[in-house]
């Protein structure tokens, strides 16, 4: 996906196909100049064509100020970006220490899994060693 200033290029650059198109088609069907009241078939088609290309023209036109208007202001100044960029690191920072305290927390119960675990080990060796060898 294009960002908005490319997409408002390619806005402005099909604004700008719409002015050609429609002058060209001006040319087209433009008559010499009479100043008669009858319209010939050749009149009404270019008027067809001038509703098309006036409608294009506004459908572009209010596209064009939706991107223009999406695009970030001029409050976002040197000075809000610093704060803006301020404050996420500060979150940043907030964030590190609770995941630093949940690793601490993980390792204390880790330790005390493993010493779990060498207690039962050695209960069971003990038991083992303990029970009379039926071989004798």
């Amino acid at each position: 996906m294009a960002d908005r200033l490319t997409q408002l290029q390619d806005m402005v650059n099909q604004q700008a196909e719409n002015f050609c198109n429609s002058i060209g088609i001006l040319q087209q069907c433009a008559t010499p100049s009479k100043f008669s009241g009858a319209q010939t078939p050749q009149q009404q088609e270019g008027e067809d064509y001038a509703h098309l290309f006036a409608t294009l023209v506004a459908r572009c036109a209010k596209d064009i100020d939706v991107l223009i208007d999406s695009l970030p202001s001029d409050d976002n100044s040197v000075e809000v970006q610093v704060a803006s960029l301020r404050r996420l690191e500060q979150e940043n920072q907030e964030a590190a220490e609770k995941l630093q305290d949940v690793v601490r927390r993980g390792e204390g119960l880790l330790e005390q899994i493993q010493a779990a675990l060498a207690d039962i080990v050695q209960c069971q060796l003990d038991m083992a060693s303990s029970e009379p060898t039926s071989g004798q």
